[in-house]
């Protein structure tokens, strides 16, 4: 579990399972509390009371919980190969987002304020977008808050939207499902290829999208280019390896597909601001 404050009585968090087994995750939530779950992908159940009741939570669906008689911790089982993004917001600082206009939110009437709300909704293709860019978006720590801030409310948007446009981007992108799916495949193509990743023209062969529509997309989805991507992916994978002190700097570099150590010092250092040599010394200190 990833948990990102949003603000006071705000915060985010992203679930993923990528094991073959399932996969529990328990948060204390209290009961001044409005729970937002969004499944990206695979299913997930909720249990209460000790287990002995459950809610399912299926694929591209939305569940709200919400009961300001008792606490809803949360209690959730995730499937293999699922990915949940949750927001959990105080009931006041939810109020206050809607303010005047928050008639057509029913829950939130003077007369239903006070009762225990539970609603599940799909999760339309614009919203769709969104999930992936928190789940998947890489952006630098300075700036990480306030993306995420963005992105939740953008969600919020979608959802409590009332205009029939709601799911109408300019970008026809954006709505295309199919081509999200695509752009995700092209990902995974070039992560489990990183050693010698797929030309550009090769790619959008293989994914069914042209070239300009690949660039585009994953630009969008995943906030770079697809070797801008990648190159961040491997160097953090060295990363990893010089952590687990496990690999020396030439055997790094080859398992990251350099032709020479050189070319993946000079990598590493413009990422990270120093040598894999003086990087792995500060962590063995």
């Amino acid at each position: 579990m990833d948990q990102t404050v949003i603000e006071n009585g705000f915060y985010l968090l992203k679930y993923t399972n990528e094991r073959d087994t399932l996969q529990k995750h328990e948060k204390e939530v209290s009961e001044e509390f409005i729970q937002f779950h969004f499944c990206l992908r695979g299913n997930a159940t909720f249990e209460f009371n000790g287990g002995s009741y459950q809610l399912p939570l299926m694929s591209k669906n939305v569940i709200l919980l919400y009961n300001p008689q008792k606490a809803l911790p949360i209690d959730l089982n995730l499937t293999p190969d699922s990915a949940v993004v949750s927001l959990v917001i105080s009931i006041k600082r939810f109020h206050s987002l809607f303010s005047e206009d928050a008639d057509h939110i029913h829950f939130l009437s003077p007369e239903n304020n006070t009762k225990k709300y539970y609603d599940t909704k799909p999760v339309s293709p614009a919203m769709s977008v969104v999930l992936s860019q928190i789940m998947e978006t890489k952006v630098h720590e300075s700036i990480r808050g306030l993306y995420f801030k963005g992105k939740v409310y953008e969600l919020l948007c979608l959802l409590f939207n009332k205009s029939e446009d709601a799911d109408v981007e300019q970008c026809p992108f954006l709505v295309d499902e199919e081509n999200v799916r695509k752009i995700r495949k092209a990902k995974e193509i070039i992560l489990s290829q990183m050693t010698e990743p797929p030309t550009l023209q090769v790619l959008s062969a293989e994914i069914g999208l042209n070239i300009k529509k690949l660039k585009e997309g994953f630009k969008q989805i995943y906030g770079d280019t697809v070797y801008g991507y990648l190159l961040d992916h491997k160097m953090n994978e060295a990363r990893n390896m010089l952590n687990s002190k496990r690999y020396n700097i030439n055997e790094i570099s080859l398992k990251l597909g350099y032709s020479t150590s050189s070319h993946f010092i000079a990598a590493f250092k413009k990422k990270f601001g120093t040598t894999p040599k003086k990087y792995l010394m500060s962590v063995s200190s």
